[in-house]
């Protein structure tokens, strides 16, 4: 009885250790109400993105509007500035006129007074000596007739030329007066236009002014409210990057849940013929020694592998950390890393992570991303499976995280996060993953 009690342990444990591979221990199961959160803030900040997206739209639309106000103004602004050019050059050219006309009237009056003199001396001189234009006194002394003829001769063309010069004078003087007066008229006119366009200088001017204030007023705001956006933007890509990691989690543990299911159901029943084969079965004869024991197959070294991994969100990133025992100090970078204070932080950062993963799975990786990347067989990107290192940047030496299945991956970012689960960013991917089991 013990003999054949025995055998069937001795079955049953061979039955239950057999080829199927164990699940491994349950990944994170995020709770409903952790989801419906997460979704919530990611709604929140979609219906965000809207409304400021409708309020740059009226920003920029607005924006365009008084950029053309500007230009409207500074259209008025040259129109005055033309017209007070022209205002002045007629203004000038008016005083020039004034100045012509008054110079002309001025010495037609002196004419005018020369003139007056000179036939007051003659009428003078005529009545002293009586000899008067048309007076009889005139012709007394003459010698003879041709003295006679010569003296009437003289007197009428003394008489003549005096009287029309006077006349021509006193028209010429006329003249020059209308002149000066139109000229002063158009002056006044010019002058009037001058102070006129100067005003409208002024006001355009001021106008422009204020225009370009306003227009930079709503540059700033615009600018303002772009980044306001962009920034909800970031935190949008966020929210449901934290979203789909969420929900990869809890399909993740479903499906771990299903294979632990699949797993028990299938032991039982391993178990149940174990049982009755042992009832069955014949007293057996001392079992040999067993053998060493074969290495464990890829499927549960890629698990171990995800599992470490997964082990490690939370800890702190640390440049140059980490290392195939776990998350080590950081090193000096003499920039972005320092400034993070990475040197006093224990933590892994890219590279470490993957170091400390896959050592689980007895492959100890070096220390630098690039490395990595040729440490195992070139798969397409397409072709990714879990456990692959997926990388970035020329010859994969910017970045490296582990794929985990569902489009979703583990890693350890940049100086300042942690290690966490991300979806796959395929903005400066390389087009093969590395696959080292």
């Amino acid at each position: 009885m013990l003999t054949r009690l025995s055998a069937a342990a001795v079955l049953l444990a061979v039955v239950l250790s057999g080829t199927a591979a164990a699940v491994p221990p349950p990944p994170p199961n995020p709770s409903d109400a952790e989801i419906s959160a997460s979704r919530a803030e990611a709604d929140a900040k979609a219906a965000r993105v809207g409304e400021l997206t409708g309020r740059l739209t009226q920003a920029e639309a607005r924006l365009q509007e008084l950029l053309d106000h500007v230009s409207y103004k500074r259209e008025l602004a040259n129109k005055a500035r033309v017209d007070f050019e022209t205002a002045v050059a007629e203004a000038e050219a008016a005083r020039r006129e004034a100045a012509s006309a008054r110079t002309q009237a001025d010495a037609a009056s002196r004419a005018v007074e020369e003139s007056r003199k000179a036939l007051d001396e003659f009428v003078a001189a005529s009545y002293a000596q009586r000899s008067t234009v048309g007076s009889i006194s005139a012709y007394f002394g003459a010698k003879s007739p041709e003295d006679l003829l010569a003296r009437a001769q003289m007197l009428e063309a003394v008489s003549s030329s005096s009287l029309n010069a006077l006349e021509q004078v006193t028209r010429d003087q006329g003249a020059a007066a209308n002149l000066d007066s139109a000229a002063r008229a158009a002056l006044k006119r010019a002058e009037e236009k001058q102070t006129a366009a100067d005003e409208a200088k002024r006001v355009a001017d001021a106008a422009q002014q204020e225009a370009v204030a306003a227009h930079q007023a709503q540059a700033s705001a615009t600018a303002e409210l772009e980044s306001t956006k962009d920034s909800v933007e970031r935190e949008l890509v966020a929210a449901r990057g934290e979203v789909t990691g969420l929900e990869a989690q809890r399909r993740q543990y479903d499906q771990w849940l299903d294979g632990k299911k699949r797993e028990e159901e299938e032991n039982a029943r391993r178990a149940e013929a174990a049982a009755a084969a042992a009832a069955a079965a014949p007293p057996a004869p001392a079992a040999p020694a067993r053998p060493a024991a074969a290495a464990a197959p890829a499927g549960s070294r890629v698990q171990i592998v995800i599992n470490r991994a997964l082990a490690q969100r939370g800890v702190i990133y640390a440049w140059g950390g980490g290392n195939h025992y776990g998350p080590t100090y950081g090193v000096r970078d003499g920039g972005v890393a320092d400034s993070y204070g990475d040197y006093r932080k224990i933590g892994f950062d890219c590279s470490g992570l993957m170091m400390y993963a896959f050592a689980g799975a007895g492959v100890f990786l070096p220390h630098y991303s690039g490395y990595q990347y040729n440490a195992g067989r070139k798969v397409p990107l397409s072709q990714m499976a879990p456990g692959d290192m997926i990388f970035w940047g020329p010859g994969g030496g910017t970045h490296v995280a582990l794929y985990l299945g569902g489009g979703m991956m583990v890693e350890a970012p940049h100086s300042g996060a942690v290690v966490r689960i991300s979806p796959v960013r395929y903005g400066g991917i390389m087009p093969y993953v590395t696959r080292v089991l």
